[in-house]
């Protein structure tokens, strides 16, 4: 089932993902029975590819004039969709459901309602019918590049480029505070490894229990390195000495920032990409 994407404010605190992932209503059939059986066999006809099903309806694109593999990763495929109605960047992952992707979109949505730095507007996240999910989101072009995407460290960005960088990502923090505390309204992935967000209202509990602490059990259950858990532990137990006095104040953070997930449009402006949102 695919479900569109709508409005997310990190400080609203009836916000829930029920509220923000909505599934539309379908649309009205025709009132002539001829042009509706006509427009039900089209449907029917696409219902195997809910790509294209978007695409040709709630995307207003009439016709797919080409799609091409662009570089997606080590988890996803990518691909451009190009349509009468412009491009389109798609991910499919034929292994993991939609809440993966359904993570990603609402943290792209909730850093684009920030109105600061670019980021690509998600459209619409679904199930694919032989297993699998995809994420619908906006296409946008990157200027120089290595393949597909430009990266901090390859070349795109000067120092002032960098510096537009810092300022945008600032401006992300200071337009996006959270009154719920610190989390996100989703689990996500960083990666894929599972992120866990349960809103706490302490920061020092949900930094050493929810990345920490978390991270440590993960390497205890796959590799049963008691050791390195062991340190972890300790580390964790004297967290509240080391940051006594300390002043937090939750924001939205990308939560994956690192250059793979950094790029220029073709004005040169910053984009940042692949998400892993949460608060902190």
């Amino acid at each position: 089932m695919a479900a569109n994407v709508a409005l997310l404010s990190a400080s609203s605190p009836s916000t829930s993902a029920s509220s923000i992932l909505r599934r539309r209503p379908p649309p009205r059939c025709s009132a002539c029975p001829r042009r509706a059986a006509s427009r039900l066999s089209v449907v029917a006809a696409m219902s195997d590819d809910p790509i294209k099903e978007w695409i040709l309806t709630e995307g207003k694109a009439t016709q797919i004039t080409g799609t091409s593999s662009i570089g997606g990763g080590c988890i996803n495929a990518a691909q451009r969709y190009d349509t009468d109605a412009g491009s389109f960047f798609v991910k499919t992952n034929r292994r993991i459901g939609p809440a993966m992707f359904e993570g990603e979109a609402l943290g792209l949505k909730a850093m684009y309602d920030t109105k600061s730095i670019r980021v690509p507007l998600p459209y619409k996240v679904g199930s694919l019918p032989t297993g699998g999910s995809f994420i619908i989101m906006e296409y946008i072009q990157f200027g120089r590049s290595r393949g597909d995407q430009v990266t901090l460290s390859r070349n795109p960005f000067r120092s002032k480029k960098k510096s537009a960088l810092g300022r945008k990502l600032a401006e992300m923090h200071k337009a996006a505070k959270s009154d719920k505390g610190y989390g996100f309204y989703v689990e996500n992935t960083i990666g894929s490894t599972p992120q866990i967000n349960t809103w706490t209202a302490d920061w020092i509990e949900f930094y050493s229990k929810h990345r920490l602490g978390y991270q440590l059990k993960l390497i205890s259950q796959r590799f049963g390195d008691s050791a390195i858990y062991e340190k972890g532990q300790r580390l964790i137990d004297n967290m509240h000495p080391l940051f006594d006095g300390a002043v937090i104040e939750p924001c939205l953070l990308h939560g994956d920032l690192w250059s793979g997930n950094i790029s220029a449009d073709t004005n040169g402006d910053p984009v940042i990409l692949d998400p892993a949102c949460y608060c902190m």
